[in-house]
């Protein structure tokens, strides 16, 4: 019987991730030194001590089954963008987000324990790692989502070699449609959906700021509610995709095109590789000097 002392203390030793050390720990009896040593034969110690450098760069990449009603789009990351071109790398995400697609898990947590389409013997965790150690880089998946449609279409679009990607279900318009929403999307980079989508304390902090600009301009008081009434619209042109002008014809808007259509855009969603993540700043004086060192 394991316990979770012995668990712990492997992993303090070894950095490695708990359930590894719980892997190895049982395999081993409960033999510390051994255990050890299978850590470093599969190379999650050296996994393990990667985990803690930023990884900003890689790729989002999507997928969308045959018959379009279901679709995934999943951001994985790594150090630099030099892994984003490494084609093991890229066959490990198209594996990922596709085993989203079939396998709907719930988060990541649950993502990384299910038994990995690219290797039946092992999770996609066990996986990873492995990438980890072979590639030599810190790696994680950071998020995913999964749309299914009963009466419409999932559609998808990569932008930029895995720059970008979008996720867009779509009801009564055809796939051409979809595919100029994905684009709006990547290129305008609108929040919700609708005016109905944006939550009352984002509206209200918006009101207070087009009010107070509305006073510092030497507007009477009396006007102001009004004059920030006219002003919403432009806010909610700006991240509403429904009110954002169409990028391939400004004189209508998005939803007034999908309408003309004969469509409805039920959600979407969009990733932006690393966005919002600590980028590694290099210093390239530095990093020579290390390297005559």
């Amino acid at each position: 019987m394991i316990t979770a002392a012995q668990v712990k203390e492997l992993r303090e030793k070894t950095g490695a991730g708990m359930m590894d050390c719980k892997k190895v720990l049982t395999e081993t009896d409960g033999n510390e030194e051994k255990a050890i040593e299978l850590l470093r034969e599969r190379g999650i110690m050296k996994a393990a001590k990667k985990s803690d450098r930023i990884a900003a760069e890689g790729l989002v990449n999507a997928y969308v089954s045959d018959d379009k009603k279901v679709g995934a789009l999943v951001e994985v990351n790594a150090e630099t963008d030099f892994v984003a071109k490494n084609t093991e790398f890229q066959e490990f995400v198209k594996n990922v987000v596709k085993q989203v697609a079939l396998n709907n898990p719930k988060d990541v947590e649950e993502l990384l324990a299910q038994k990995s389409l690219e290797d039946a013997n092992l999770t996609v965790q066990e996986v990873l790692t492995n990438k980890i150690a072979t590639i030599g880089e810190n790696m994680n998946i950071r998020r995913f989502v999964r749309f299914e449609s009963e009466n419409g279409m999932i559609v998808s679009y990569i932008h930029g070699e895995g720059k970008i990607g979008v996720l867009v279900e779509l009801e009564g318009a055809d796939e051409t449609v979809g595919k100029d929403v994905c684009m709006q999307i990547a290129a305008a980079r609108p929040e919700f959906l609708s005016e109905a989508d944006v939550p009352a304390d984002r509206l209200e902090k918006e009101k207070e700021i087009l009010k107070a600009q509305v006073v510092n301009e030497g507007k009477p008081e009396a006007v102001a509610e009004k004059i920030v009434a006219g002003r919403l619209g432009k806010f909610y042109s700006e991240i509403c995709l429904l009110n954002q002008e169409f990028v391939k014809d400004p004189s209508k808007k998005v939803g007034q095109m999908v309408e003309e259509k004969k469509g409805k855009v039920v959600k979407f969603a969009r990733f932006e590789k690393g966005e919002g993540l600590e980028k590694r700043e290099e210093n390239f004086a530095e990093e020579v000097a290390k390297q005559l060192q």
